[in-house]
């Protein structure tokens, strides 16, 4: 028997925001799981672009694909279809699409260690939750995760406009931002089953 850590149905501040804006926009035959395919999906596209320089396509796609974390979990919780695979993978989408363009674009513009450093902590992460789902233990985000995604999220963006946009101006806010999102990252690691 599968134990479950943080009752996944609890709703985020967001997800009232989300009842009323975007996911009465969304039909009901699209699931939450269908939602974090979609994200895997997006991250080819996403790094194409970054990589080829195309701020323009590769910046809002990314932004695209980030919206796509909250709407699959505020789906998942308002419309009441919470899987086991949508626990887990979810996160997994989550690591992969800031992983590989934090690796992409932080490793290029701000400096090698600080992207190496927050790869390696989204990578520990992963590597805890799949431990503790083979001890049969199905663990989902804290409040803590949620606050480091989204600071990772403004990060990556902020460093997206100063590229894109020439303003050199947000690399130091958003490297603030990615310390911080670090502090939160070690943060829901020791309190993951909160």
């Amino acid at each position: 028997m599968e134990k479950m850590h943080r009752d996944p149905s609890k709703w985020y501040p967001h997800d009232y925001v989300m009842r009323y804006t975007i996911i009465p926009l969304i039909p009901r035959f699209i699931s939450p799981n269908m939602v974090t395919v979609l994200r895997f999906l997006t991250i080819p596209f996403v790094l194409y672009f970054l990589y080829i320089g195309n701020y323009a396509v590769g910046a809002p796609l990314f932004l695209f694909s980030a919206l796509t974390d909250a709407v699959d979990g505020s789906l998942a919780r308002i419309r009441k279809q919470i899987t086991d695979w949508g626990t887990l993978y979810d996160p997994v989408a989550d690591k992969l699409l800031i992983s590989t363009v934090v690796l992409l674009i932080v490793v290029k513009h701000i400096n090698i260690v600080f992207g190496i450093l927050i790869v390696m902590i989204e990578s520990i992460i992963v590597f805890v939750g799949y431990f503790r789902k083979s001890n049969g233990t199905i663990t989902s985000a804290n409040v803590f995760g949620k606050i480091k995604m989204v600071l990772q999220v403004i990060g990556v963006a902020l460093l997206l406009i100063a590229v894109w946009a020439g303003i050199d101006l947000f690399i130091p806010f958003s490297i603030g931002t990615f310390s911080l999102a670090i502090v939160f990252a070690i943060i829901s690691l020791f309190t993951y089953s909160l």
